[in-house]
């Protein structure tokens, strides 16, 4: 672990970081490494730039909104505990036979896994998907493949289906009750290396 034990010792609060996001030393250790390796600039926080200089963001139709993600509250630039944070929300879910009913909730839980991609959605933070926002996304994600009409079909029947109170927009309880049979282990987890 030689390179990654160096970068231990550069990170504060280690203990305190583990416990929180669920990751191990070694996985810190390859975390932090990555997040050295994408500030250019040496000045110990990543922007916007950094993060829009990895190539699979830059292709991704909703590459510019998951870096969004990482910038709440119009803040410039991301630490490395912040950084870390968003990561820990795609690690696995562990299966824990006795969990504790006061402990806070996992950073990786399933909710929270929904609340970040429903915060792609959710581009105004309103605490709703609008119409236009549902669109927006699956603009960006279908555009070649559906016609404009076929993309309004899709959106009014996912509206029409989510929509519970009949307010024409998709509250995040919707939002989570319009996936509960989505397995988002599989669809919103990284298999970080040991």
């Amino acid at each position: 672990m030689g390179l990654y034990s160096s970068h231990l010792s550069k990170i504060e609060n280690l203990e305190d970081i583990m416990a929180e996001t669920g990751f191990s030393k070694s996985h810190i250790g390859r975390l932090y490494n990555r997040f050295e390796g994408l500030d250019e600039s040496n000045r110990g926080c990543l922007s916007r730039a950094d993060f829009q200089r990895i190539g699979g963001l830059a292709v991704n139709p909703l590459g510019e909104r998951i870096i969004n993600a990482f910038f709440p509250d119009g803040k410039d630039t991301v630490d490395f505990r912040s950084f870390i944070r968003i990561l820990a929300c795609f690690r696995p879910v562990r299966k824990v036979k006795y969990s504790d009913p006061l402990a806070p909730e996992p950073i990786n839980s399933r909710d929270n896994k929904l609340r970040f991609a429903f915060q792609l959605y959710d581009q105004d933070r309103d605490g709703k998907i609008s119409r236009d926002e549902l669109y927006q996304v699956l603009f960006m994600m279908m555009e070649a493949e559906v016609t404009p009409d076929q993309l309004d079909n899709i959106i009014d029947r996912t509206i029409q289906e989510a929509d519970q109170d009949g307010d024409g927009t998709i509250s995040f309880e919707e939002f989570k009750k319009s996936l509960e049979k989505v397995n988002l282990e599989h669809k919103m987890s990284i298999r970080f290396l040991q």
